[in-house]
């Protein structure tokens, strides 16, 4: 599995050369989201960070026989300067692809971090994706996109709550695009989940059975938000 997702990385920086960056590229504020839901609530502020994530769904099976949302992990990769690259449109597929690659024991979120771990020196990964408690009301889960080691500010972070979904245009595998606003964190005041694949569980579970991690990746899009890149 570790030269597929280094493979990754030597197309996300071929593509990038024209560039003569690999991350932290400026950012079109007329950048549009591509097939953006009408349903779901468009964006109030400027456009902060592109990214993509792979990573897993994680779910619970319950008494009743089927499976329940246990929160997510991901990594979180900077995908500003692939804009206008044929790579923009297919960076989720091409992630997950090479994921999916690997050998049935390591599709789990711990292979997946030390697979990246030397990349996390270049700038390429800008952080992680998790699920924390809830901290208002102490029921449930909140997810975190945590941008604090990679860009060294305690705020550089945004737990939030959902504000809208669709199911994903492109397939009943596909887990839903979303809209979510910020509860706390300087990171951003609006996130957006889109270009989704796969990350939905099986219909039907057996009550007891362990919990299960499906592998997902998507686009995140950061709104507002008060921390810059580096």
């Amino acid at each position: 599995m570790h030269f597929n997702f280094m493979a990754i990385a030597a197309a996300t920086g071929s593509m990038a050369v024209n560039a003569q960056r690999l991350h932290g590229c400026a950012i079109d504020q007329n950048f549009r989201i591509a097939d953006f839901p009408s349903t779901l609530p468009a964006p109030t502020a400027p456009l902060s960070y592109m990214t993509a994530a792979v990573g897993t769904q994680n779910y619970t099976c319950t008494a009743a026989g089927n499976y329940t949302a246990a929160g997510a992990v991901a990594e979180v990769f900077d995908i500003s300067c692939l804009v206008g690259s044929p790579l923009f449109s297919t960076i989720q597929d091409y992630l997950l692809d090479m994921w999916k690659e690997a050998p049935p024991d390591k599709l789990n979120y711990q292979s997946l971090v030390a697979t990246f771990a030397p990349l996390e020196e270049s700038g390429v990964v800008l952080g992680q994706h998790y699920f924390v408690p809830n901290p208002t009301t102490g029921q449930g889960l909140s997810p975190v996109w945590d941008f604090i080691p990679r860009l060294k500010k305690p705020e550089a972070f945004v737990l939030a709550a959902r504000t809208g979904g669709v199911p994903a245009p492109t397939n009943q595998t596909d887990i839903d695009w979303l809209s979510l606003k910020s509860v706390s964190g300087s990171l951003a005041t609006e996130v957006y989940r889109t270009d989704t694949r796969e990350g939905k569980p099986p219909a039907t579970c057996t009550p007891g059975s362990p919990d299960i991690q499906v592998p997902y990746s998507s686009k995140y899009y950061f709104y507002g938000g008060t921390i810059e890149t580096v």
